[in-house]
């Protein structure tokens, strides 16, 4: 479950806590050098036969206990599977949240509900645009989706580039005209 590459001075571990072989519940960290980073929080869906259960979340156990390690959560879209357990994960750690505008509207909204929107950090992220963050640089890019304002993201390590796509479908004539960055 936990890759981990490792020379003398830096180490990388990707650690997925859903979304893999499954439909929802999509989030993973990136530890770079003992940071970590988190990359979307989403619930899952139950499927049919299970009638008294509305949704799930990842077991975040890891996360609470290595919380000070933890400088930020990046989230691609705001679909409930990539934003719907945030406000589960984040009570009490005072995270910060990196998104597009629009996904931190959604997120703020969420956030509301749980009355934890005046004591969270959201910041605005544009494309294209690199942001440092802990020992890292981490770029959003754009990729079409069925949401606007989907976005892939690049996390710059001394080992190398980490390339998450987040959701996204070919479309060269997106509705709202901004096509998926594949450079």
């Amino acid at each position: 479950m936990i890759n981990y590459i490792q020379n003398k001075k830096n180490g990388i571990r990707i650690i997925p806590f859903g979304g893999l072989g499954e439909i929802g519940k999509n989030m993973m960290a990136i530890e770079v050098d003992k940071e970590i980073f988190i990359i979307d929080c989403g619930i899952g869906f139950p499927g049919q036969q299970v009638t008294d259960i509305d949704f799930y979340i990842p077991d975040f156990s890891y996360l609470v206990e290595n919380v000070e390690r933890i400088k930020a959560i990046l989230v691609t879209h705001g679909h409930e599977d990539h934003i719907g357990a945030i406000p589960y994960l984040i009570k009490n750690m005072g995270l910060p949240i990196y998104a597009s505008s629009l996904t931190n509207g959604l997120i703020r909204v969420k956030l509301k509900e749980h009355g934890l929107a005046a004591e969270t950090e959201l910041n605005d992220i544009e494309p294209g645009v690199p942001i440092k963050i802990g020992n890292v640089e981490i770029e959003f890019f754009r990729v079409c989706h069925s949401i606007p304002d989907a976005m892939g993201i690049s996390i710059k390590t001394p080992l190398g580039k980490i390339i998450h796509t987040g959701d996204f479908k070919i479309d060269h004539t997106p509705v709202d005209g901004k096509p998926t960055n594949f450079q």
